[in-house]
């Protein structure tokens, strides 16, 4: 049986460029490009896919995408200084959570959790 050697999730967009740039000011890194074929970007556990679409609407659909942080109100700060707007929410379980999207509408949300 053959080993899995690594993972990504892997989201369309519009602009490459657009969401390269996004991903890198909330603090993931560029692994690789292909030109305007296909990027990885990645953070600690997790590689996401960034391809290109022409579809007229993009979007993670019903999946969302969730970094965790220790500092909250450092987080919040980074997500202002970028002009990232996010809900704050506190869900009384499990953490503190700052929900927001990407520029093409993939939900995505910071968490300091409670464990």
């Amino acid at each position: 049986m053959s080993q899995i050697t690594g993972t990504n999730v892997t989201i369309m967009v519009k602009d490459m460029d657009a969401a390269i740039k996004f991903y890198e000011q909330i603090g993931l890194t560029l692994k690789q490009r292909w030109d305007n074929h296909y990027a990885m970007i990645e953070t600690t556990g997790i590689t996401i896919g960034i391809h290109p679409s022409h579809s007229a609407e993009n979007s993670s659909g019903t999946v969302s995408i969730g970094f965790m942080t220790d500092d909250i109100d450092a987080t919040k700060a980074m997500l202002a200084a970028n002009n990232i707007h996010y809900k704050d929410e506190d869900d009384g379980k499990s953490g503190l959570y700052l929900h927001f999207k990407d520029p093409d509408n993939t939900v995505l949300y910071f968490v300091k959790p409670k464990w």
